[in-house]
């Protein structure tokens, strides 16, 4: 997978699970020391958008529709800031038990096997 931030998640999530070995190609500006500093993806079904937008907000989320995108799977990124990163796996899987949610940018519960981090000298 190469990890930009672009939406195509659902799409990474299935091929990093299928892959015997998961690599993970990013920029030097994916390496963070705490998880959260950037807003995370969230697919979401648009009939359930409020719904889920009502849910991420009762978990301290911060949601915010990512205008004017559609993923390739026909459905709506919400960038939400503010959750508690503490429990990683925790939060994957209670994000994805949220109805309407299709899947979320947290990779805890199948992380890569390898990171190929490119940075500004190559």
């Amino acid at each position: 997978a190469i990890k930009g931030g672009g939406g195509a998640l659902t799409r990474e999530k299935i091929l990093a699970t299928m892959a015997s070995k998961f690599v993970c190609i990013c920029d030097a500006s994916k390496e963070v020391s705490q998880l959260g500093r950037f807003p995370l993806a969230v697919e979401v079904v648009p009939f359930a958008r409020s719904l889920v937008v009502a849910r991420l907000t009762d978990m301290g989320g911060v949601p915010v529709l990512r205008e004017s995108f559609t993923t390739d799977n026909g459905h709506q990124i919400l960038d939400v800031r503010g959750l508690n990163f503490a429990n990683p796996e925790m939060l994957e899987r209670e994000l994805n038990a949220i109805p309407g949610v299709v899947e979320n940018g947290v990779f805890a519960m199948r992380r890569a096997d390898i990171v190929v981090a490119g940075t500004p000298e190559g």
